[in-house]
């Protein structure tokens, strides 16, 4: 026997309460299978459900095509950061600059190891540091590296910096926008139990059969379990 099974997406919630107030319309209130206070409830409740879903998924839409632009903007800052270290090394090693100059920019002065940029922390404390560890050396020495030069670093950086800022906003508004519906899911699903129920208990007194068709008409989802389903097709095959 298949079993009722409760919408479990807000698109299916929204369907089943829209279902109620479309069929509300074209009825008259005493022809309904559910009760006035019902309805009175689920008229009260969508247009904030439904708002906060729009709500939901302009955030998230905003927030993906914000990301392309966000990751773009994260290779390049990293890119660039490490370029600048590796052309570094490069003219110590052709003694163009000491090697006391690493600590300029938080490096061992013994080492010619470059620095981890795997993460967003990472590259935000490594960008600052180069930029003003060069600062720093070439008012002391007059000599900057010209390729690439800090100013385009510090370009490439800054845009990085601007799209992470951007990019947390946006997740924080996506995050109070998820945090809104999902606060509001539970009175749906009441709502969504309650409507179905007040049905089945109107349509209780024909056959099982007949009660979920005219249930159906509702909105009511009824589900056959999978050696039901076998069963059935394996009955319509033979007829």
């Amino acid at each position: 026997m298949p079993y009722r099974r409760l919408p479990n997406t807000d698109a299916a919630r929204l369907r089943a309460l829209n279902r109620a107030v479309e069929l509300a319309k074209k009825y008259d209130p005493q022809m309904l299978a559910f009760k006035q206070s019902t309805l009175v409830r689920i008229q009260a409740f969508l247009p904030n459900f439904e708002q906060a879903r729009i709500m939901q998924k302009e955030a998230h839409d905003r927030q993906v095509a914000n990301s392309k632009e966000y990751n773009e903007a994260y290779k390049k800052a990293k890119l660039y950061i490490s370029h600048f270290l590796q052309v570094l090394n490069l003219a110590i090693i052709r003694g163009e600059i000491k090697p006391s100059a690493r600590k300029y920019y938080g490096l061992s002065e013994k080492s010619e190891k470059l620095p981890e940029l795997t993460t967003e922390k990472e590259v935000v404390e490594w960008g600052k540091r180069v930029i003003k560890g060069e600062n720093d050396r070439v008012i002391k020495t007059g000599s900057p590296i010209l390729s690439p030069k800090i100013a385009v670093v510090k370009v490439y950086y800054d845009e990085f910096i601007e799209k992470m800022n951007f990019q947390k906003m946006l997740q924080s508004i996506s995050l109070r926008a998820n945090t809104k519906i999902s606060s509001l899911r539970p009175e749906c699903d009441e709502l969504v139990t309650t409507l179905w129920n007040e049905v089945e208990e109107y349509y209780s007194k024909g056959t099982m059969e007949r009660k979920r068709q005219q249930a159906a008409r509702y909105g009511v989802t009824y589900v056959y379990r999978p050696h039901e389903k076998e069963a059935l097709n394996a009955v319509v095959m033979a007829s």
